[in-house]
């Protein structure tokens, strides 16, 4: 990865801060986006002169464009950046139903739409999914089917966009930052019954799924497939 550029969406917090860490330590630079500018300023700054901070809003496909044209050109482009809400289809809001197919969907088609014109032909991108995508949870049907939907919008485009190789990750529940800015009884009963559910009995850290990232940023033979760093709780 050496003397390439990564662009992150998504990139000021969570797993993708740990990926642009764990890029740059490989010797790569990268560039990072995100809506907060307090945040993305504080990242940064962690993340040193190897990396550039962007402002970008990835349902906002003039800002989605922007960020690209600033950017410049890139060798790999991962996607975690989303923003959504979810619930049961006889009680969530159209807004809520609607929320992570704008923002988790969409906003990874437009996100490739407008890298494609500065990504190396022989780069790749990694998109974001989840794990509920094969085992949905009791609550959030569209949250669920937005999932399975990012797996096939990956599959599709790996056959489209070739030999640019395109990949999926469906991360089970992570500590993460998301986590830590959720009150305390909120996040030990999510973490719980997630190990509950899951083979490995815990949650995954956000160091674990970064490096599945970079694997399959850096495996030039992996195209069209999803991985699930989930703990086998898409197994129970």
């Amino acid at each position: 990865m050496r003397k390439q550029r990564v662009a992150i969406i998504g990139g000021s917090s969570g797993i993708g801060l740990r990926v642009a860490e764990r890029a740059i330590d490989l010797g790569a630079e990268v560039v990072i986006g995100g809506r907060d500018p307090e945040r993305l300023q504080r990242a940064g700054v962690k993340l040193g002169p190897a990396s550039r901070a962007i402002a970008v809003d990835n349902v906002d496909q003039e800002s989605l464009r922007r960020f690209f044209e600033q950017s410049g050109p890139i060798n790999h482009l991962f996607t975690p950046g989303a923003s959504y809400a979810r619930g049961r289809i006889d009680q969530a809001s159209d807004e809520v139903a609607e929320s992570s197919f704008r923002s988790k969907f969409w906003g990874q088609y437009y996100a490739v739409k407008h890298a494609l014109p500065y990504l190396d032909k022989n780069g790749s991108i990694t998109l974001m999914a989840g794990a509920y995508s094969v085992r949905p949870a009791a609550e959030g049907a569209a949250y669920g089917a937005c999932n399975a939907a990012i797996e096939g919008l990956g599959r599709a485009l790996a056959v489209e966009l070739a030999p640019i190789r395109v990949n999926v990750i469906s991360p089970g529940t992570i500590d993460s930052d998301l986590w830590r800015r959720q009150p305390d009884a909120i996040r030990e009963a999510s973490f719980s019954s997630y190990g509950e559910a899951a083979l490995l009995k815990r949650v995954g850290t956000t160091d674990e799924v970064a490096h599945t990232v970079i694997y399959l940023i850096e495996n030039g033979f992996m195209n069209g497939s999803t991985l699930y760093p989930d703990g086998g709780f898409a197994l129970r």
